[in-house]
């Protein structure tokens, strides 16, 4: 199965995504986060570099879960701002 490439929307979303955990990770090292929230490091380094810019749901919760954010502050702050 060949997934459509993404929109320049979803790009951005999955960076700003990526950004928003990064921040919510503070000083807390990559392997620590990963392996709390049941991932490998390079998965999380995707995310957190937008390479993987639509991350599976359980990975997001879980994610959210070691970070201490709430599912809702996660989606406010990774959703783009209109275009004016």
């Amino acid at each position: 199965m060949v997934r459509p490439p993404l929109t320049p929307e979803e790009r951005l979303r999955g960076e700003q995504l990526g950004h928003v955990l990064r921040q919510a990770r503070g000083d807390r090292s990559i392997v620590e986060v990963a392996a709390a929230a049941g991932m490998s490091a390079e998965t999380l380094r995707k995310i957190e570099t937008g390479r993987i810019a639509t991350p599976a749901f359980f990975t997001i919760a879980a994610l959210a879960d070691v970070l201490g954010i709430s599912l809702d502050q996660l989606a406010v702050r990774s959703t783009p701002a209109p275009a004016p």
